[in-house]
């Protein structure tokens, strides 16, 4: 992904349609440059909150309804780490995902364009990048997670730049008005639908739940990664992820992608310092959008409101449409963390600079400084410059443990280990960054990206 994967500089000028001049002698010339801090960062603990949100589709064998992946529990912790996962985090990293990904095609094509790659040859590469995407979504999902991402984000990276990429900034705004104008009539028809129906007779809603067995979240879950073959288990992990990928293109994708090419094109989390304003403004309203907006939806399957089982779906798109702004709060948020320890040096400019390749040390841009930075952020930013590798290293670790055609723990712990699982391994994968950084290595998932992005000669 190019937002989850980075690759190369985090550049200033925003890309146009004609091809850009070469860089000067002088920025060529120049000492190798620093990434900037906040996307990193932003890419990194975004890992955390996909790690938490993916670990429940692999609890098999426990009952449930409806189509997010928590089981039906009685447990009172399992119960209360629920509702604050369905108001916080389900929902909310998949748009923020977007978002970063969005994010980061501007910052490839600006890259590349400011280092006198024509236009063309651009657009060539983020073709390649992202059929590469969708090869990779279909490995995963095929081998390991249903729930695969990487291939709706490659889908949607195709149509997305295809449709769009050129245009206007007004342009894209007004689309994304449209795509928010629809996501919100839809809920409003959901909820209304749902509170309709839920005055049906008890005979009419005890028969939709007869049609709702066998399918759902759990259902699926079951199938995909509960005791089964691990070769039986495959086909039904495609069928998910093809189903997943449509959804996500046609739900929510376009509008956090679009989203993150304003951001990007504005240098929002390039250069926090100059936007913390707005990125104050996006954190607050964004995250608090986010989670008022999960609260129906949680208190519904807690069996807090009087609707009855089968009507799951009444709250699915307030909580998809909401969850669109706690993702670019969450991003916003991060901005403000990179903020702290990134800021221009003395004599810099303001950020709107020309000429190099748009990254620290160019001596014609304005030059940061990144001393005196926490090292867990240190860490978290060395995680989120290999966030492909990191996104299915967690898959890797999940799926022989939890699933039934491995050691099967799935089936035997709850909500509560499952989150805990998932914080181990986002946390082991601080080291394995540490270790990368140590040997100036690149993640083995972002060296094959980069392979089949730009072929055998790079």
């Amino acid at each position: 992904m190019s937002a989850a994967m980075p690759d190369g500089a985090k550049p200033h000028t925003t890309p146009q349609r004609t091809p850009q001049k070469a860089p000067n002698a002088r920025a060529q010339s120049s000492a190798p440059p620093a990434r900037s801090l906040a996307p990193d960062i932003a890419r990194g603990a975004m890992l955390l909150l996909i790690a938490l949100a993916n670990v429940s589709w692999f609890l098999w064998g426990h009952p449930g309804t409806g189509a997010l992946p928590h089981p039906a529990t009685t447990d009172p912790l399992d119960a209360v780490l629920q509702f604050v996962m369905m108001v916080t985090v389900d929902a909310r990293a998949l748009p923020m995902f977007a978002f970063l990904f969005g994010y980061g095609m501007v910052q490839f094509t600006r890259s590349r364009l400011e280092r006198g790659i024509e236009e063309k040859t651009v657009r060539r590469f983020l073709l390649r990048r992202h059929l590469a995407m969708i090869l990779i979504g279909f490995l995963h999902a095929a081998l390991l997670f249903m729930g695969d991402i990487v291939g709706a984000y490659g889908l949607a990276g195709l149509l997305l730049v295809w449709v769009f990429f050129g245009r206007r900034d007004v342009t894209l705004a007004v689309w994304i008005g449209v795509f928010l104008t629809l996501l919100a009539a839809m809920a409003a028809l959901s909820i209304v639908g749902g509170f309709l129906t839920n005055a049906s007779s008890p005979e009419v809603l005890e028969e939709m739940s007869r049609q709702n067995e066998g399918v759902g979240a759990a259902a699926m879950r079951d199938a995909a990664a509960g005791d089964v073959g691990y070769l039986e288990s495959m086909p039904a992990r495609v069928r998910t992820w093809v189903l997943v990928g449509i959804q996500g293109v046609i739900m929510v994708i376009p509008v956090c992608v679009l989203t993150g090419w304003l951001a990007a094109r504005h240098r929002l989390l390039d250069e926090p310092w100059n936007h913390l304003r707005r990125l104050r403004i996006l954190a607050v309203v964004g995250i608090a959008v986010g989670w008022l907006g999960g609260v129906p939806g949680a208190m519904f399957h807690a069996g807090l409101l009087p609707l009855h089982e089968s009507l799951f779906w009444t709250f699915l798109g307030l909580s998809f449409v909401t969850g669109l702004g706690g993702g670019i709060g969450y991003a916003s948020l991060f901005g403000l963390v990179a903020a702290r320890f990134e800021r221009p040096t003395a004599g810099a400019g303001s950020g709107s600079g020309g000429g190099g390749d748009g990254r620290v040390g160019a001596t014609e841009n304005p030059r940061t400084s990144s001393t005196g930075i926490p090292r867990f952020w240190q860490l978290t930013a060395s995680v989120g410059r290999r966030s492909l590798t990191f996104y299915l290293w967690q898959s890797v670790i999940f799926a022989p443990l939890l699933s039934g055609w491995g050691l099967g723990l799935g089936s035997r712990i709850g909500t509560a280990g499952a989150l805990g699982i998932a914080v181990l391994v986002w946390a082991s994968c601080l080291p394995l960054a540490a270790w990368m950084d140590s040997r100036g290595s690149r993640g083995p998932a972002e060296a094959v990206l980069r392979r089949l992005t730009y072929g055998s000669r790079g």
